[in-house]
């Protein structure tokens, strides 16, 4: 968790003496959060330019220093021109940074399980009407049509979610591996259950074992091509739920980069 500067928290008290004590120290901490990411040297222009930008929302910008999206995206490789398939792309954290990056070449499809409507299906749609790159589609994953020879498929955060919401992961799985191009990427960041543990913990703790993920893409045919621990947190012991306060941001996260092979 950042600290304060001694600027920030001074704001934040002076405004609690007028009465605002919850909207300003909440206002302090996204800007002091959103300062405290640097986008790395080296990284990719595009994906500069997309973090960097001052349309992104103060909300998005303070999660950046704990989810490092510069660095995942130049991990993941996606670029302008790429045509992008995100799975469960409610809050639109990284579909807000992949449309700008993909730029208007390249195109964005959203898939959202039905459940979500309630919550994000009014944002979602706003979202596509002010963004000409993106489609957006609430539908049951065992029913998914995907369009077909995409660059990059992106499941961030949700293949826990899969078996929670009855999908059959080896069928998804394969129609994700259809859907690709030759040499085209799967890939997918997670919060990590214990070792050993499978699907035990998707539904009380919302993890999942990574060997569950790497067992069941490579079945699909897939080759794993990188493992990053970019987003590990050895401090996290596994044992509890992702969205416990001091524990949401913060979990140990494994992230795979699956390459459909070159035919």
């Amino acid at each position: 968790m950042c600290t304060f500067s001694s600027r920030a928290l001074a704001a934040a008290l002076a405004l609690a003496a007028l009465g605002s004590a919850s909207g300003s120290l909440k206002a302090a901490e996204n800007a002091e959060a959103a300062a405290s990411y640097t986008v790395p040297e080296g990284t990719p222009a595009y994906i500069r330019r997309a973090v960097e930008s001052p349309a992104r929302s103060a909300e998005h910008r303070a999660r950046d220093a704990n989810r490092k999206p510069a660095e995942v995206l130049t991990l993941s490789g996606v670029k302008p021109g790429d045509r992008v398939v995100e799975f469960a792309s409610f809050g639109q954290y990284f579909t807000t940074l992949l449309v700008d990056i993909v730029g208007p070449e390249g195109m964005v499809y959203m898939f959202d399980l039905p459940y979500t409507e309630k919550r994000a299906g009014e944002a979602s749609r706003k979202f596509v009407a002010a963004h000409p790159n993106a489609k957006y589609e609430l539908v049951d994953y065992n029913e998914i049509e995907l369009p077909q020879n995409v660059d990059i498929v992106f499941n961030i955060l949700y293949y826990h979610d899969l078996p929670l919401n009855d999908i059959d992961t080896a069928k998804l799985n394969r129609k994700i591996y259809d859907a690709l191009k030759p040499g085209g990427i799967f890939f997918i960041v997670d919060h990590n259950a214990a070792p050993g543990s499978g699907t035990r913990d998707t539904k009380a703790l919302h993890r999942i074992d990574p060997e569950v993920i790497r067992r069941e893409v490579t079945a699909a045919g897939f080759e794993l091509v990188e493992e990053s621990d970019l987003l590990a947190n050895p401090d996290d012991d596994h044992t509890k739920m992702v969205f416990t306060p001091g524990t949401r941001g913060l979990t140990d996260q494994s992230i795979f980069k699956f390459r459909k092979p070159l035919e």
